[in-house]
């Protein structure tokens, strides 16, 4: 017994010990710190970015880790402050909130002393200015996926609160294990309407609806595949799906690793109250139509084109032009004629992945040099057209000089949520980016994450198809399990 006590002692002692240095491994404040003429290196770079007041705070670390300590005072242009210190700048969640709600319109101030071998340094201040704009919706979505191209393995799709850092899986592999979901659409960022495509042997389109799930079967005799590449018409009794053969092809000592091509493609409607499909044969042509999205006030289908090539082999010849259609949701048809936006041959580039703000002024879409799937393509950046004056010109402020891909609006159409290649070239990171009334891009700033540095280091996972979500998706995983293995599907019909 006494053998027991006196080892339970032991452990208490090498606790409190490991306690205690953990608790004083930095909590100095700056004493006499040397002026450095230059602004500090953080990671992320969130040096000059635009933020909405109650952000989750944006935690940063010292890209030297060779450092004792780091402490960091933020002032409010219009008042407050808050102070971190540490072997990082990890901000109380409460204060920040409480700062950047009172600096609305305002800017925040930082400033960063460093010790480093027994020195403190003071590093140039800096700023970060808080819109007047507010982004109250309840958090991002996205799929999270490993960046390789065989096998599914660990995929899920997750919801993360950006006002905080909670994070909790909508649906993971684990659920339905051997199959990958894919393409999760919201209409306008509501948590209650809702598809997905499940891929594998119990495969399907998930649709979820007024707090149903329906699982259906997109295939028919009059179509080529199953739906694909979705958007929800604004009323919600409607949703546009491309229908898509998808492939892949790898290259070998060049600097694009992948493409990912169609061989056929076309453009339809499903309507959700009865299950039919509503064709129109200008988009079930022989040409490759795909991308569809609906308008802000649901009267135009825009969608993307390309003319038939012999792919892999003429890969880079494919360029998809950017269209549209009207559609008019009380009768359910289509216009009969379409017009062409962005003509890919004229201007030998390709167009794709449009995205119209909620208020009717923009139109955000993908640019590459050929293909269809811009997240795996290093040239690709985010463009914006005026759709009042027809005026088209890239996003300066948000492109990199990687990839940027997988772009959706915010409700007030003032914030836009993207994945961005530009950390390493490997793995797609989900970025936030403010847009200004004339349609000018802020400084981008990465999901804040706490101690972030060792968060995405760590962090294996791409993060795509992601969008905002005004509440938190309340999915039932369960059903969703035996809707998929019970292999009882809806078929769709033509209308």
């Amino acid at each position: 017994m006494m053998e027991l006590i006196n080892i339970r002692y032991k452990l208490l002692a090498v606790c409190c010990c490991l306690i205690a240095i953990a608790g004083s491994s930095c909590s100095e404040r700056p004493t006499s710190p040397t002026m450095v003429n230059e602004q500090p290196a953080i990671y992320p770079d969130y040096i000059g970015v635009t933020i909405p007041a109650d952000i989750a705070p944006l935690d940063f670390n010292f890209t030297d880790e060779e450092i004792d300590c780091m402490d960091v005072v933020v002032k409010g242009s219009k008042g407050g402050d808050s102070h971190a210190n540490g072997d990082w700048a990890d901000f109380d969640v409460d204060d920040w909130h409480e700062l950047t709600e009172q600096n609305a319109g305002g800017e925040l101030l930082f400033t960063v002393c460093v010790k480093k071998n027994g020195q403190w340094l003071q590093y140039q201040d800096f700023k970060m200015y808080v819109s007047k704009y507010r982004l109250d919706e309840y958090g991002v979505t996205y799929r999270r996926i490993a960046p390789g191209y065989e096998v599914g393995g660990d995929i899920g799709i997750y919801q993360r609160d950006i006002h905080s850092f909670d994070e909790s899986a909508i649906l993971a592999e684990s659920v339905v294990p051997g199959q990958c979901m894919n393409c999760h659409v919201a209409n306008r960022a509501n948590p209650n309407t809702f598809n997905m495509q499940i891929r594998g042997e119990h495969g399907g389109t998930l649709l979820y609806k007024d707090g149903k799930q329906i699982y259906l079967t997109t295939k028919t005799d009059s179509t080529v595949a199953n739906t694909s590449y979705s958007y929800w018409h604004p009323d919600g009794d409607y949703c546009a799906f491309s229908t898509n053969s998808i492939h892949q092809s790898f290259f070998v000592g060049t600097g694009q690793r992948i493409e990912v091509y169609d061989t056929f493609s076309n453009v339809l409607v499903l309507d959700t109250r009865t299950n039919e499909l509503v064709l129109c044969p200008l988009l079930q042509t022989d040409d490759w139509e795909t991308y569809p999205a609906f308008s802000a006030d649901g009267k135009t289908l825009y969608y993307c084109t390309a003319k038939p090539h012999r792919v892999p082999a003429e890969w880079d010849q494919v360029k998809y032009s950017l269209c549209r259609i009207s559609f008019d949701a009380k009768t359910g048809t289509y216009g009969n004629h379409v017009d062409t936006l962005l003509n890919a041959r004229e201007l030998n580039r390709s167009f794709t992945y449009p995205r119209p703000s909620y208020d009717g002024k923009w139109l955000m879409y993908n640019v590459t040099a050929c293909g269809n799937f811009p997240v795996n393509h290093p040239e690709a950046d985010l463009w914006l057209m005026n759709l009042m004056t027809g005026e088209t010109y890239p996003l300066a402020g948000a492109n990199s000089d990687d990839t940027e891909s997988f772009h959706n609006w915010s409700l007030n159409s003032h914030w836009f949520v993207f994945s961005s290649r530009r950390e390493n070239g490997v793995y797609s990171m989900p970025y936030i980016a403010f847009l200004d009334e004339k349609g000018k891009a802020g400084k981008p700033f990465l999901l804040p994450q706490r101690n972030p540095k060792k968060y995405y280091q760590e962090e294996m996972d791409s993060y795509n198809c992601i969008d905002f979500t005004r509440e938190k998706v309340q999915l039932d995983a369960r059903e969703v399990h035996r809707k998929v293995f019970e292999n009882k599907r809806e078929q769709v019909k033509i209308r």
